[in-house]
């Protein structure tokens, strides 16, 4: 499979650009974009030729889950079997934002995206080329780091297209994204707690949470 590179302006990706991938998604491929956490690989949660193609080209262990990207909490929430109240006071304080929120999963989500937990974890960019793609295509993104599993994360469209050339479609070219990765919190047990620490500090989440 030969890989396509676009380079767009991450701010204002035209329409053009984003109608590609959009297209690519829809068919089953997978495309990587440029987010406020690194570059990501994006594709259709629900087509679960597209999901095993991700893990193939990730070399990721098929127990791993795969986050999703949403638009918003109406999104998620329809995503959630349910939330409960730390999730929007989280998502109230750092959505759009660097916080992957880790939450029951419903019915509809493939259990194979969530590596046969039951459990989804979430996250809405800061990111005009996830939005748009997600409002061109009306739907949430699987969003899993650009890189083989185990090595560092891309941070340029062209290190990714380096890494990535003939294992997926397309690259969303924005050049280079400055970042330290997304943190992930888990809020489903009793007590919350952080799988990954990134752009969030667990102090950060702590002070929001206090009294909940």
């Amino acid at each position: 499979m030969a890989t396509d590179l676009i380079e767009v302006n991450h701010e204002q990706p035209a329409p053009e650009a984003l109608a590609r991938a959009g297209a690519v998604i829809r068919r089953g491929g997978i495309v990587a974009i440029p987010t406020d956490a690194l570059y990501t690989l994006v594709a259709d949660p629900f087509n679960l030729q597209a999901v095993l193609r991700v893990f193939k080209a990730k070399g990721r262990e098929s127990v791993r889950a795969l986050p999703l990207l949403v638009s918003d909490v109406l999104m998620a929430e329809d995503l959630a079997a349910e939330l409960n109240k730390r999730f929007y006071v989280l998502a109230r304080r750092f959505w759009p934002g660097p916080l992957t929120l880790i939450v029951p999963a419903s019915s509809k989500v493939p259990l194979k995206v969530t590596g046969n937990t039951g459990r989804l974890a979430m996250r809405q960019a800061q990111s005009p080329i996830a939005t748009g793609l997600m409002e061109w295509l009306g739907q949430p993104l699987i969003s899993t780091s650009a890189n083989l599993s185990g090595q560092p994360t891309c941070s340029s469209g062209i290190d990714v297209f380096g890494t990535m050339d003939g294992r997926i479609d397309l690259v969303l070219d924005g050049g280079s994204s400055v970042g330290v990765g997304a943190t992930t919190v888990d809020i489903t047990e009793p007590y919350w707690r952080v799988i990954k620490e990134g752009a969030i500090a667990e102090k950060e989440l702590a002070e929001a949470l206090k009294g909940t």
